[in-house]
């Protein structure tokens, strides 16, 4: 069971015009963009732990960054990072690791062996899921992206107790793919005129269920948004 929700304000994001907050005072702070898919991997992870308190919420204006950022935080200049004990680590799927097992809340990981291994191998193949489908936006796009939302569909057949990867209970697995299913079902729609949850029913299915988990409302980018940055960035001539 996730933790209890808070509706949270988040402060404006922070850019190049603002003050650094005091690092490394002992906050732990989690820098993110509220647009960016990597850091709402480690927002909902942060959110379903119940953890409001304990990690601090920074975002920053990718388009107009902070020089502190890279130079004082994270030497990568991206997002997400977590300030914790005194380091900065990233990597997005390092990290939902690391605030799972570094810090209280219900775990996002299972006991049971089977299902942990299967969640590893998910979460291993969302590069090469996020690769395949922003590749066929060159392409054919239905036809090319169509085996990565298949393996999705296959893979949420794999245990028959629930609509998410792992059964009933939601997991790492699911998010790490959440926001980018959450923009492909968006850009899909709106730029092809197609459905990817056509002829898949348990992806239809576990979009459903992930969007009533109150740690995931608030962390979903608008749709308008959304379409008009694909848009710019992959249909641009």
């Amino acid at each position: 069971m996730a933790a209890a929700t808070v509706n949270e304000h988040l402060p404006t994001p922070l850019d190049a015009t603002s003050e650094p907050p005091p690092l490394f005072d002992g906050t732990t702070r989690l820098y993110i963009s509220l647009s960016c898919p990597f850091a709402q991997r480690t927002w909902i992870t942060r959110n379903y732990k119940g953890l409001y308190d304990k990690i601090k919420v920074v975002p920053i204006n990718l388009q107009n960054r902070p020089a502190w950022y890279k130079e004082k935080v994270y030497p990568e200049n991206k997002v997400p990072s977590l300030e914790h004990n005194g380091k900065v680590i990233g990597e997005s799927l390092d990290l939902i690791k690391y605030i799972d097992s570094n810090f209280e809340g219900p775990s996002l990981l299972p006991n049971d062996h089977a299902k942990k291994q299967f969640a590893e191998d998910l979460i291993a193949y969302t590069d090469t899921f996020n690769k395949t489908v922003y590749t066929s936006f060159k392409g054919d796009t239905v036809k090319e992206a169509g085996p990565a939302f298949d393996h999705l569909e296959n893979a949420l057949s794999k245990f028959e107790d629930g609509p998410f990867f792992l059964g009933h209970e939601f997991s790492l697995a699911d998010v790490a793919y959440i926001p980018f299913v959450e923009r492909f079902q968006i850009v899909f729609s709106a730029l092809w005129n197609y459905d990817i949850t056509a002829g898949r029913p348990k992806l239809a299915k576990w979009i459903e269920e992930v969007d009533k988990i109150d740690a995931y409302k608030p962390t979903k980018t608008d749709p308008k948004e959304l379409v008009e940055f694909y848009k710019a960035r992959f249909l641009a001539q």
